[in-house]
């Protein structure tokens, strides 16, 4: 039997991870690993560090799934990654403990959700794109004016800056950018 390994997160400084703590050392956690990290961020010193630490037949214990992870899918990802190198993970709140068949089903059954979830919105976008066109509409990006596109790279050669040129002639920044990659032009310098 491993030992049960603690993760806190919370998502800001003025927040504090001690009420975490003290959940999951009341859970038998040995060790606490925590970060003060939005849970969009990908970058997770604490989480890293208790991976680093873990060891096959440890368990990771959190009080809440969504402080492990930001989706269903990363979620998943992270119980999987876990299984593969034998760590189980406990849910305080939701009461899941991969450990025991019981849990470990509790989290196939969330991957078929999420699976089905995938395939639901990949159909109404299919769904959506064949509706757009029988209205004749073309869905996606829109070709560019190629006038416009025209006149932006001579200003630009001319010495105004690519945001200000797009802006001139009605095209986005980014459009600008990419058709000045694209044909290879530079802007000219004004003299003063």
């Amino acid at each position: 039997m491993g030992d049960i390994l603690g993760y806190a997160r919370v998502s800001t400084g003025d927040q504090d991870v001690a009420g975490q703590t003290l959940r999951l050392e009341h859970a038998g956690a040995i060790k606490v690993f925590t970060d003060v990290r939005s849970g969009k961020s990908m970058d997770r010193p604490g989480l890293e560090a208790l991976l680093a630490y873990a060891r096959k037949g440890d368990t990771l214990a959190v009080v809440r799934l969504d402080r492990l992870g930001r989706s269903l899918t990363e979620l998943l990802a992270t119980v999987a990654m876990l299984g593969q190198r034998g760590i189980a993970l406990l849910s305080l709140e939701e009461k899941i403990d991969t450990s025991s068949a019981a849990g470990e089903l509790i989290f196939h059954v969330f991957g078929a959700i999420a699976h089905f979830e995938r395939r639901l919105i990949a159909e109404r976008t299919k769904d959506g794109i064949v509706a757009a066109r029988a209205r004749g509409k073309l869905p996606g990006r829109q070709p560019l004016d190629q006038e416009k596109v025209a006149a932006a790279l001579k200003l630009v050669e001319a010495g105004l800056s690519p945001t200000e040129a797009a802006k001139q002639v009605g095209l986005g920044r980014s459009s600008v950018y990419r058709e000045m990659a694209r044909t290879g032009t530079r802007r000219t310098e004004r003299s003063a």
